[in-house]
């Protein structure tokens, strides 16, 4: 067993190795969360003096707790996303249905796939759907940022897309684990009354919150809204409510107080200049939760594997199968609602800290009933990294860059044309990054 001291040191270490893996990210154009993953295997297979349990890393209380506290941080933050308006209908409506059915027939096709092929798990159908939720959900936190480049209706709508497809997938995960083991109709019934009163209590709850959080005068009030949604998402928890639909109405109140507070009673009980740097706090706070909660997780992930099931042919026939089903699902779906260019939206469909977080919410705690012992973490591996892959070339080549000259532009050699700085971007498109990426944070499209 660790002491408290090497433990320290030990977290310390990764989150410190964490940030210059963010320097290397940008710098080198590979993902940061495949360098966390490689942290974590090398942890597992190279450090002599222990050897490390994953089945009790799994079960440890405080992972537990750390993974439903980046859930509820990683709702808010795809919350504070969503900016609703009467010109956008059309936009929320279209990705709202890509990310609904996208969920929902990939979920179908990678449970299938996954009962024929896993060995043992067609011993239950609904463990095969559990494990295909998060598979089916495509991951905002690698999206948001890596769709900066782009401008308009491709940015837009993958945005609130892959927000959606992450708030969605959450949902019906936790709904699955609710009602396992009832009848189909008594699961009708029961999340139809769940999600009423939840969405009642939810609404009102929200707008309680932000009109007294907006009146609060002490510097430190930032955790004190975090405890507060907390506590409801645990009381939420207790009761049998969808807790995150609390955690996500309250982010949409206070991301668009002006649709909320609309009328002139309403509009009275807000002060929009107050509102505002509370907003961009919790950009702050979600930004910067979500980089410790990805850090850890991946590594941990990353523990999990093992070196020799990366080569194996189950997983790797497994991992192509859910793969190609993804992207076949995405192409019919993008095309049958979009009919206009969907390039490079198709390709945009990485997996990444929402699959590893729920993948732990069924290998540990007091969901381990629904573990497919036969499901190899190698399989998560393999989608993660190559659905990563594929976003990144399809990127590159989308703004007409090669991408070995990408890749390789730290080489002096390789350096590209308009790089006055010497950190192998383009600066033009360098500028417009970081321009919309401004725009994303202060003015929410």
């Amino acid at each position: 067993m660790l002491d408290t001291y090497t433990l320290i040191i030990g977290i310390s270490a990764v989150l410190i190795i964490s940030f210059f893996f963010n320097i290397a990210a940008k710098k080198t154009n590979i993902p940061s969360v495949l360098m966390l993953i490689a942290l974590g295997v090398i942890i597992k297979e190279f450090i002599p003096e222990k050897r490390f349990d994953t089945d009790e890393i799994a079960k440890l209380s405080t992972l537990e707790i750390i993974g439903n506290i980046g859930l509820v941080m990683i709702v808010l933050e795809a919350a504070l996303d969503l900016k609703l308006s009467k010109e956008k209908s059309g936009l929320i409506l279209n990705s709202f249905l890509v990310a609904f059915i996208g969920l929902v027939a990939s979920t179908a096709g990678i449970a299938t796939l996954i009962f024929y092929v896993v060995p043992g798990a067609n011993e239950s159908l609904f463990n095969c759907i559990v494990y295909a939720v998060p598979l089916a959900i495509m991951s905002s936190a690698i999206i948001i940022p890596s769709v900066a480049g782009l401008t308009g209706y491709k940015k837009e709508f993958m945005v609130y897309e892959s927000t959606f497809s992450d708030i969605l997938g959450i949902m019906v995960f936790f709904f699955l684990m609710e009602y396992h083991g009832f009848e189909t109709k008594d699961v009708v019934i029961g999340i139809g009354l769940n999600i009423i009163v939840t969405v009642i209590v939810s609404i009102i709850l929200a707008y309680v919150l932000v009109f007294i959080f907006q009146r609060l005068t002490s510097q430190v009030k930032l955790f004190l809204v975090i405890a507060v949604l907390m506590l409801m998402y645990a009381l939420g928890k207790k009761f049998h409510l969808s807790s995150l639909l609390i955690i996500l109405a309250f982010g949409l109140v206070l991301n668009n107080t002006k649709t909320f507070f609309s009328g002139n009673r309403l509009g009275k009980l807000v002060n929009e200049e107050k509102v505002k740097p509370i907003l961009h706090d919790f950009h702050i706070l979600t930004l910067e939760s979500a980089f410790v909660v990805r850090t850890f997780f991946f590594v941990i992930f990353g523990m999990f594997i093992t070196l020799s099931s990366i080569v194996s042919w189950n997983v790797a026939i497994v991992s192509v199968g859910i793969l190609f089903i993804l992207y076949l699902v995405r192409f019919i779906t993008l095309k049958a609602i979009l009919k206009r260019d969907i390039s490079p939206q198709l390709y945009i469909a990485p997996r990444g800290l929402i699959t590893i977080l729920l993948f732990f919410q069924i290998s540990g705690g007091s969901h381990d009933n629904f573990t497919i012992h036969n499901f190899d973490p190698g399989i998560l591996l393999l989608v993660v990294l190559v659905s990563s892959i594929v976003m990144t070339i399809a990127l590159i080549t989308y703004r007409g860059d090669k991408v070995r000259d990408v890749l390789f532009s730290q080489i002096p050699k390789l350096k590209k044309e308009n790089d006055e700085d010497g950190d192998g971007i383009n600066d033009n498109f360098q500028n417009d990054v970081e321009d919309n990426v401004e725009r994303q944070d202060f003015n929410q499209f």
